[in-house]
């Protein structure tokens, strides 16, 4: 199948406070942790160095890829004066510590994680720093108060929420201002169209979608699950069960005829698409391989025309995708709400 040559990557303001990113992002996350073992520091920081000079970026990690293996490499990647060429968005809120996954909010713990991050990155400033999960325990007004006060010290820029709820958005805007909202959007999680992203367009906050390629299930259908390691995060989620594998399946058959037509990748339609969601939204893919991450940034060729956007949203409409995103266990883990302020009794 033919792959879309690589364009011009270019620019987009996200957000309305002034923050400009490439068009697409480089999500860093499965070279470190959770899409089985970590690949080598030398192969990843070529692949970042190569990302860069074609124009990628904006890079995503998060102080939980590994845990914090992932911000270590980007620290050692950037090195040299490269971080002054890109746009570095981190994560804090997920905690490891114990053994234990905890979502955590509080102000001590933000500030703490938060200057964790910038050691181990190696920077003086994040570009973007987000709250990876929403802390249902701790009104969301705390915990942006305590990033309000990180801007002001200069050691953040902007201010990014990931799997808030609609509500959670609005008042935590009204605190200070979000940059971007992080979720999954793709043509299997589609979801966040009816709430989260009017909310995000109201505010004037932009949208960055992680997991556009479905998790790499876009990219070669059921096929990615015979190639998963053991220890590969994919495993447990619901989509990739048997049960729900083979209706999936039927999915990616029909994204697959299209891209045919189109003469594209499969992963180049199902990104294309994200990007036709409009300029304020900025697809993060995450790769291991530079080939792979080329033909990422080829979907920016692909145009798709209204009558094709129709088809894939009919293709890929909610009855046509079988399990959810997440298991069960991680219920607070989607559009999470927070307690009102006035519940709030500080340690």
């Amino acid at each position: 199948m033919a792959t879309m040559a690589a364009p011009a990557v270019k620019r987009i303001k996200l957000g309305s406070q002034g923050l400009e990113v490439s068009a697409q992002g480089l999500g860093c996350m499965g070279m470190s942790s959770f899409y089985g073992p970590p690949k080598p520091d030398s192969d990843m920081i070529e692949l970042i160095h190569h990302a860069v000079g074609s124009g990628v970026t904006f890079l995503d990690t998060s102080d939980s890829y590994g845990p914090h293996t992932n911000e270590i490499l980007l620290g050692k990647a950037l090195k040299g004066g490269v971080w002054q060429k890109v746009e570095l968005a981190t994560k804090f809120g997920i905690s490891f510590a114990g053994g234990k996954t905890e979502i955590q909010g509080n102000p001590g713990y933000v500030r703490a994680a938060c200057e964790a991050s910038l050691k181990r990155l190696n920077v003086a400033c994040v570009n973007l720093y987000y709250q990876h999960r929403i802390d249902t325990r701790v009104p969301i007004e705390v915990t942006i108060g305590e990033l309000k006060k990180l801007v002001e010290e200069g050691k953040i820029k902007y201010i990014g929420l990931s799997e808030a709820s609609a509500s959670t958005i609005r008042r935590a805007h009204a605190v200070h201002p979000i940059t971007a909202v992080q979720l999954e959007w793709s043509l299997w999680s589609r979801d966040v169209e009816a709430e989260i992203v009017p909310t995000c367009r109201e505010l004037g906050i932009g949208i960055v979608a992680y997991s556009p390629l479905g998790r790499g299930f876009f990219s070669v259908g059921s096929k990615l699950v015979e190639n998963l390691s053991k220890d590969d995060y994919r495993q447990s989620l619901p989509r990739f069960q048997p049960e729900n594998l083979a209706h999936n399946a039927k999915l990616f058959d029909r994204v697959n005829e299209i891209a045919q037509r189109k003469g594209c990748t499969p992963s180049q339609l199902a990104l294309a698409w994200v990007h036709h969601q409009g300029d304020d939204v900025c697809p993060i893919p995450g790769t291991t391989k530079i080939k792979n991450f080329n033909q990422n940034i080829g979907a920016l060729s692909v145009k798709l025309t209204p009558e094709e956007m129709a088809e894939l949203e009919y293709v890929a409409s909610v009855d046509n995708v079988k399990g959810g995103r997440y298991t069960s266990s991680l219920p607070t883990w989607e559009s999470s709400d927070t307690p009102p302020l006035s519940s709030w009794k500080a340690a």
